[in-house]
């Protein structure tokens, strides 16, 4: 198949954004083998023909091995991506792990499944990860998967937390990265479309309609609608904190604040400057940034 110009394009932003996220966390290195996780979704999919491309293209040399874990859901269609792996000429590994079943029976009939779900496939793909010598495990989550976690920690966990670009697992064996953390879901889902990939929906917890991390996508998506830009406003925003303007004690000296000292820059009363005053010309925000005063 030969992509279309409008796919090329989108591809080449999608590239980009990808080759940024991996530049500006240092994602993976000359000699890393990554493994590719791989649920048949289409972040998924997209991450992984992404990631064979700049393979092909990067100064660098690093492995992927492309995994599936079959969680035994009934009606899987166990072949489709191992026919979709070997046309790509990807390594890749099939685990079957019963996790279906687990959840059913831990999981009373109409409570939200995804918790447990989302603890059994995680050890999975750490004990295959290291099984297989992969010091590095990539995973699928977007830009907008990365805001949205943030608004569901604020507004159901209290927690000011989102979903970093990369972390290292508890027990220090693993990195785990993000390399779709710059980009939109939306770009995602046309370049699936585009590219055919044999999309496999998940179907453990069926729709389950009161999941809070769709209410959050609702509104997220409200917002877009009346205020374009806000998913990447908050976004940006995750990447540019000012603790002393937050309240956590732990991570400012907040006992230790006497008058008569100088506070860093970025600490005084100048964050406290309207949002109008930030300008195109910055160019971390291709986009206007707007008051309460504008709504």
């Amino acid at each position: 198949m030969t992509p279309s110009r409008n796919l090329q394009r989108l591809q080449k932003r999608l590239l980009g954004d990808v080759g940024r996220a991996i530049s500006d966390y240092n994602m993976i290195e000359d000699g890393d083998t990554v493994l590719v996780c791989v649920s048949g979704g289409k972040d998924s999919h997209t991450l992984l023909s992404l990631l064979m491309t700049l393979q092909q293209r990067a100064p660098i040399k690093f492995r992927l091995i492309a995994m599936n874990l079959d969680q035994k859901q009934p009606g899987f269609p166990a072949d489709i991506l191992p026919e979709h792996f070997r046309k790509l000429g990807v390594e890749f590994r099939i685990v079957e792990q019963d996790t279906y079943s687990i959840v059913q029976e831990k999981i009373p009939a109409g409570k939200t499944t995804c918790s447990l779900c989302s603890r059994l496939r995680r050890g999975v793909i750490y004990r295959v990860a290291k099984e297989l010598g992969c010091n590095k495990i990539a995973l699928g989550h977007h830009r907008d998967d990365i805001v949205h976690t943030l608004f569901l920690n604020l507004l159901f966990a209290a927690k000011l937390k989102a979903m970093p670009p990369k972390l290292v697992t508890d027990d220090g064996a693993h990195i785990v990265i993000r390399p779709l953390a710059y980009s939109s879901e939306a770009d995602i889902a046309a370049f699936a479309r585009g590219m055919e990939f044999p999309i496999i929906p998940c179907n453990l917890c069926g729709s389950q309609p009161n999941l809070q991390r769709q209410k959050i996508r609702e509104m997220m998506a409200d917002w877009d609608r009346r205020f374009p830009g806000r998913t990447e406003a908050v976004f940006t925003a995750l990447q540019n904190v000012v603790p002393s303007h937050l309240a956590d004690r732990s991570l400012y000296d907040y006992i230790g604040l006497k008058a008569g000292t100088v506070p860093a820059p970025g600490d005084g009363d100048e964050a406290f400057d309207p949002p109008e005053l930030l300008t195109l010309s910055d160019n971390r925000l291709p986009f206007r940034v707007v008051s309460e005063a504008d709504d």
